[in-house]
């Protein structure tokens, strides 16, 4: 294959994993071993850069066999709304969202599934019926889809920006205004990258943020309301680190300190709202801080 334009300049296991579809640590692996050549020519080093018009080739493994995940009846699913189209959940901090590299089991997915057993068919085999996801430890509303249908409409509004997600978080420091927005891409991270950062290469993304309280002890820390008006990985937690206001308790984005110390990222998913997929109605549920979080602000002063 011929490096478009847009590629030119970028690092090899970044253009490997983009154009083989692989992720970038086994991008590396592949470079590495010496299965990717450029102008005929092995290169094993990752960082190597490619440029406009050359000719890689690759030695890609051959496709993986489709996952699936299995229901397990132990896995507790907090539902607070069902009906034959949507499902929406509370998900506690903890519980990862769909089965991944580490973890093969005891996700959200695999509670639904004991659940809600027809969502085995709808959206990717993988992730059966996740149309958006919460990190592990992020709790709050999750909307999953019940049905092929309602899979495709709640997609289309995610990519319409018509969901409406509000979270609240507890952050670092005081802001010099009462509400502003963050608009910076969102990629991944060269060195690390399971860590997302605001890089020039990545996708659109933008966070409102309103302030809602300002604490001073134990330490200088406000309560915000955020709003993604996108959704990538780890998006508010990245935004709010750029601008030096890391999430209370979020050890891999700057924020976890001893001074308060919540034990997970003091990140709740309060709000969420979307058109019913098939009545048009428009769905809103809040959900309350959880006792760990409440009894965090109530330490504070």
């Amino acid at each position: 294959m011929i490096i478009p334009g847009a590629l030119d300049g970028e690092r090899l296991d970044r253009v490997v994993s983009l154009l083989c579809d692989l992720t970038r640590r086994e991008a590396a692996a592949l470079v590495a071993a010496g299965g990717v050549r450029v102008g005929g020519r092995a290169v094993t080093l990752r960082s190597s850069r490619v440029a406009q018009g050359d000719e890689l080739e690759v030695d890609a493994p051959p496709p993986k066999a489709p996952f699936r995940p299995w229901p397990q009846d132990d896995v507790e699913v907090p539902v607070v709304y069902a009906d034959d189209q949507v499902i929406v959940v509370d998900k506690p901090a903890g519980l990862v969202v769909h089965p991944g590299a580490g973890q093969a089991a005891g996700t959200l997915v695999n509670g639904l599934l004991a659940l809600f057993p027809e969502i085995a068919c709808v959206g990717s085999l993988e992730r059966p019926g996740i149309v958006h996801r919460l990190d592990k430890g992020t709790s709050g509303l999750l909307a999953v889809a019940r049905t092929p249908a309602a899979y495709t409409a709640l997609v289309e509004q995610l990519t319409d920006r018509a969901v409406e997600r509000r979270y609240q978080a507890l952050v670092w420091g005081r802001f010099d205004s009462a509400a502003g927005a963050v608009d910076a891409p969102v990629g991944r991270g060269y060195s690390n990258p399971t860590r997302m950062a605001v890089s020039a290469g990545g996708r659109p993304a933008r966070t409102s943020y309103r302030v809602l309280q300002l604490f001073t002890q134990p330490a200088k820390v406000t309560l915000v309301a955020c709003r993604l008006e996108t959704g990538r990985t780890h998006q508010i937690r990245v935004h709010l680190a750029a601008i030096g206001h890391p999430v209370v308790g979020d050890d891999r984005y700057g924020g976890a300190r001893p001074s308060i110390d919540p034990g997970r990222p003091f990140l709740h998913a309060s709000q969420l709202g979307f058109d019913h997929p098939a009545t048009g109605e428009r769905l809103r549920f809040t959900s309350a801080l959880p006792p760990e979080l409440e009894k965090v602000l109530g330490s504070l002063r």
